[in-house]
């Protein structure tokens, strides 16, 4: 017992306290700061960047379809494109992914999620989620596992994944959804009581990602079920995540 003691004690806290303004590295990339800046080469920046979500008149960046592998910033060094290391990424609606020109994050967050009441008052106290890897390539899915470790403790929220559908509240797809992961998704999907959520987590889950295009994509899923909450990272942040989730079921006022 004694040794315990002196353990924890050396230790001390691990978990972040204040997770909704916990501090994230300057290295990060997260929202996109975009200046069409008199001379800089975009069509270069828009070549360079591998899922097509840089777009130019009007320059805009789509981070539902953004890596964030700032191939786009290195292709030209005017500064035109940059990354702030600010995390809060998510949405409702995939249409207010799209960051366009002089937008900050400041402004995106004001009405980037919707606060539905409806939520809050069902899951604001506990969210049980079931975790599906539609094709992932690991990267989504340890950031997810993280979100429970003694750092983060996404549990001490009322925030959890369970390992059976029949025990959430809802579905977190990571993953561009592979075709022999259709019935897997959807059965999944159809096991969860009501009332339910679906939320798409990375770039991956929310446009295919460099996956896009391929062949033995099926993204029928999407098409037939509402999406409540999307996630842009590649891969997603544990801070990100569980400060998506967190504006999602409480209310902000």
């Amino acid at each position: 017992m004694l040794d315990t003691l002196k353990s924890r004690i050396y230790q001390g806290q691990q978990f972040i306290k204040d997770i909704p303004n916990a501090p994230m590295r300057e290295q990060f990339r997260g929202f996109p700061i975009l200046k069409n800046i008199e001379g800089a080469n975009l069509q270069k920046c828009v070549d360079a960047c591998p899922t097509g979500a840089l777009k130019l008149n009007p320059l805009s960046i789509d981070m539902g379809k953004c890596t964030f592998c700032g191939a786009c910033k290195n292709a030209d060094k005017s500064n035109s494109i940059d990354f702030s290391n600010y995390y809060k990424l998510a949405s409702t609606s995939r249409e207010k992914l799209i960051i366009t020109e002089g937008m900050t994050p400041e402004e995106y967050e004001k009405t980037a999620v919707e606060v539905r009441k409806e939520i809050t008052s069902v899951f604001s106290k506990s969210l049980k989620l079931r975790q599906v890897s539609a094709a992932g390539c690991n990267g989504c899915e340890m950031e997810l596992n993280a979100c429970s470790n003694c750092n983060f403790d996404m549990g001490r929220f009322g925030i959890d994944f369970v390992a059976s559908p029949r025990h959430a509240d809802g579905i977190v797809i990571t993953g561009p959804i592979s075709k022999n992961m259709t019935y897997a998704l959807e059965d999944c999907y159809k096991s969860v009581p009501y009332p339910k959520i679906v939320i798409l987590c990375g770039t991956c889950a929310i446009s295919g990602g460099i996956y896009q295009d391929a062949q033995e994509i099926n993204r029928e899923f999407l098409e037939k079920y509402p999406i409540d909450l999307y996630i842009p990272g590649c891969p997603v942040h544990p801070l990100t995540f569980i400060n998506s989730v967190l504006s999602f079921i409480r209310n902000k006022k």
